[in-house]
């Protein structure tokens, strides 16, 4: 069996194919690994290393990225449209939950959270807590509540600051959940 140099694979699949075509076109052998899958510099083409690695042709892949991106593209831009009636939306249901202290504050975050990654998904998750708190819950039970809304290091975090602000109890359930 033929030995083969091991490359490390940096860069993305296109990236680490040209570099192993290029050593294919020096007559050298190399292997490397990429997303657990072994290419070879003597067998590698573009299209069966992505066909490999992803399933897809080359041209396949680029196509549902392509796709990916404008889809992508088209909901945001949607959502970008939504944000001033969602905006008062969300000032309306703020108003339900939140003392009349808190309300000029909740309006000026609104529009910043619902133009955020999130798009908003935090406020709901805030003000179900804060309404939980409002109404006697005890600290643990919100605290379940908060654990299943599935949230990241970040969305947590922020979520607690919120809950912080614009609930009584804020402080006090954020020392909890420590």
């Amino acid at each position: 069996m033929a030995e083969y140099l091991k490359m490390e694979s940096w860069g993305d699949l296109e990236t680490v194919v040209n570099k192993l075509l290029n050593y294919k076109n020096k007559g050298i052998l190399v292997c490397t690994d990429f997303n657990e899958t072994r290419l070879y510099s003597d067998t590698v083409t573009m299209d069966n290393a992505y066909l490999k690695v992803t399933g897809k042709t080359k041209l396949e892949f680029d196509k549902a990225q392509q796709d990916w991106r404008d889809n992508y593209n088209r909901e945001e831009r949607e959502h970008k449209e939504q944000i001033p009636k969602l905006t008062e939306e969300w000032k309306i249901k703020g108003r339900e939950i939140l003392t009349e202290d808190k309300w000029n504050h909740w309006d000026k975050i609104v529009p910043i959270r619902l133009a955020d990654l999130y798009h908003g998904w935090e406020l709901g998750c805030c003000l179900d807590i804060v309404k939980m708190l409002n109404n006697g819950v005890s600290l643990e039970e919100a605290k379940q509540e908060i654990q299943k809304q599935g949230h990241s290091g970040m969305s947590w975090g922020l979520v607690c600051l919120m809950i912080k602000e614009f609930c009584e109890r804020g402080e006090e359930f954020a020392e909890y959940i420590k």
